[in-house]
């Protein structure tokens, strides 16, 4: 067997939302099997962390990729460390919880530009990039929010609903241009983000309750499953959502 199917040494990587939670481990994840990343991230201090684990293969970028400026920054460092650009992972993500008519206009413009906008924008500016790879590949980590429905808030779920969308229209457009592009949809993980909710004990009960391997993921779940379909070995494999959710989203009723 050829095990190199199984790694991406010498892959170039960008992942947003690189600092923390599942985008922490998917840097890990893409370091450790050989990839060169660039990873994005709004907060100087959380990034000077990532880089003290990560000194080798490992760049930067304070970035806020809400904002044209900011996505501005992420192509033109791009161009600068590399000659082609074989990965782009969309994992950046925000959500404000609240009834739907309780959001205020603001709040329905932060939670679409930093989760739908922000990755549609990338997709575009970086497409040059990946198609000179032949073999690029686009990762959203989008959410079973925009599968089913559950307790995070309707504009969260219509952003991950449309990345799903995004997935397979930008396979089928783009794979003439040796690009594949792929979705996670993650379940509950055990995340800075999620932890503001599973905190309280009855609601994470709820949830595990709801899951029939009865257990909250972890981010490293989610970075196996981004990472393998970045691989030689899922070639074949575009346009698809896979859910890394403990089996969630095929629970109908068992009691």
């Amino acid at each position: 067997m050829d095990k190199s199917r199984w790694l991406l040494t010498g892959k170039k990587a960008v992942v947003t939302g690189g600092s923390k939670g599942i985008g922490e481990a998917i840097v890990a994840e893409f370091i450790a099997i050989g990839a060169e990343v660039l990873a994005v991230a709004r907060k100087a201090e959380d990034l000077e962390k990532l880089h003290q684990q990560h000194p080798e293969r490992l760049t930067t970028l304070i970035a806020d990729v809400s904002t044209p400026e900011g996505r501005a920054k992420v192509l033109h460092a791009t161009q600068e460390l590399w000659p082609v650009l074989d990965i782009l992972v969309n994992n950046v993500g925000t959500n404000v919880r609240k009834p739907t008519a309780d959001y205020t206009s603001d709040e329905y413009d932060f939670v679409m530009d930093t989760n739908l906008r922000s990755a549609f924008e990338l997709n575009r500016m970086l497409y040059p990039e990946l198609k000179k790879s032949g073999q690029g590949n686009i990762i959203h980590v989008t959410s079973v929010a925009g599968l089913v429905h559950v307790r995070t808030g309707s504009i969260y779920g219509m952003t991950k609903a449309a990345l799903g969308q995004l997935t397979k229209n930008l396979a089928a457009e783009w794979a003439r241009d040796g690009i594949r592009v792929n979705a996670v949809a993650p379940w509950y993980i055990s995340t800075p983000l999620a932890q503001t909710v599973l905190n309280d004990q009855q609601y994470s009960e709820a949830v595990i309750s709801r899951t029939p391997m009865q257990k909250i993921g972890n981010p490293e779940d989610v970075s196996a499953a981004v990472a393998f379909l970045c691989m030689p070995a899922a070639a074949y494999i575009t346009g698809q959502t896979l859910a890394v959710d403990g089996g969630f989203t095929i629970n109908g009723f068992q009691p």
